[in-house]
């Protein structure tokens, strides 16, 4: 998911046996990128085949960075490593933080985690408040299209179901993503993925207490019923450095019959620009490795992905 290159690789792993271990060979790609997202700062740059910790690099030299916001000491973020009173504890649930990694044990050098995908050009922090893993949850909402008389749609070509994600444009960067956010410290994923969603794409941060309950009554149907879990571990994201990266649980909810969520007023809130149902196919181009996502959830689900046939595995 992280490179064209391993495209063809992953494609012939279902989620089912999605390799989620430590060993895991990793594709940097967007934490390659310069400038950092939100700034004027170049990465170092890395090659391709110096990406890996265990490439021997001497002359590495990262530049070192973290975001203005994030050394104001917001309650989101830590505080630097070196930080009178702070001795976070790698590895494992610090408190009500949690930094154990999805993919197993990750090396904490000089007192500093390292990224267990390799080199990114970059140290500190950048925009994550956390060292280490950030985590975040991305709820995929999805229901069948279909036409004036309640019909599902099927592409021309492929003959397969045309299936929609809801999905939000996102402010910092212009480009569409699934409305997802960070696990705030002791809260449930499940909570997270309902949240983020409600937030993002019906704005209910500014909706009226009887408008919220009605939301509620109805998304808890969505959210309470069976989903799938897309994907679970770490996110090759602009804003990954050396010392703190992005994981994500991306899990579908879909909406079979589309009652649930037709008549649902989508409103962009929080930190989208934009919301909207999207037609799911290879031709999007979305946040992060959230095409990703959107291609197993398409898989799972038995829907239009390619025009193109896939190749033998």
């Amino acid at each position: 998911p992280f490179s064209n290159s391993s495209a063809a690789h992953w494609s012939c792993l279902g989620p089912g046996n999605m390799p989620n271990s430590y060993n895991v060979k990793f594709h940097h790609s967007k934490a390659l990128t310069s400038p950092y997202p939100g700034s004027q700062v170049e990465r170092s740059r890395v090659p391709e085949d110096k990406v890996g910790w265990m490439i021997e690099w001497k002359d590495y030299k990262p530049v070192e960075y973290t975001a203005r916001s994030v050394l104001a000491g917001p309650n989101w973020a830590d505080p630097q490593i070196n930080d009178e009173g702070f001795s976070p504890k790698f590895n494992e649930r610090d408190g009500e933080v949690e930094r154990k990694s999805l993919h197993g044990l990750y090396v904490v050098e000089n007192g500093r985690p390292r990224n267990p995908a390799g080199r990114t050009g970059l140290t500190g922090r950048g925009l994550l408040g956390r060292w280490g893993p950030n985590h975040a949850a991305d709820p995929v909402v999805t229901r069948w299209k279909r036409d004036g008389s309640g019909n599902k749609v099927a592409h021309p070509v492929t003959g397969r179901n045309i299936l929609q994600f809801i999905a939000i444009k996102r402010k910092d960067c212009g480009e569409w993503a699934i409305p997802g956010g960070m696990v705030d410290p002791g809260e449930k994923i499940s909570a997270t993925l309902k949240r983020e969603f409600e937030e993002e794409a019906l704005n209910c941060l500014q909706k009226s207490p009887e408008e919220r309950a009605e939301l509620e009554k109805r998304l808890h149907k969505l959210f309470s019923q069976e989903h799938f879990v897309v994907y679970r571990g770490y996110v090759d994201d602009p804003r990954n450095t050396d010392n703190a990266w992005m994981e994500t649980e991306a899990v579908n909810y879909h909406d079979e019959t589309g009652e649930t969520m037709d008549n649902l007023p989508l409103e962009a809130g929080d930190d989208a620009g934009m919301v909207k149902w999207v037609d799911i196919s290879e031709e999007l181009k979305l946040y992060a490795s959230h095409s990703y996502f959107i291609k197993l959830v398409s898989e799972k689900r038995g829907a239009h992905w390619s025009q193109d046939p896939a190749p033998e595995c």
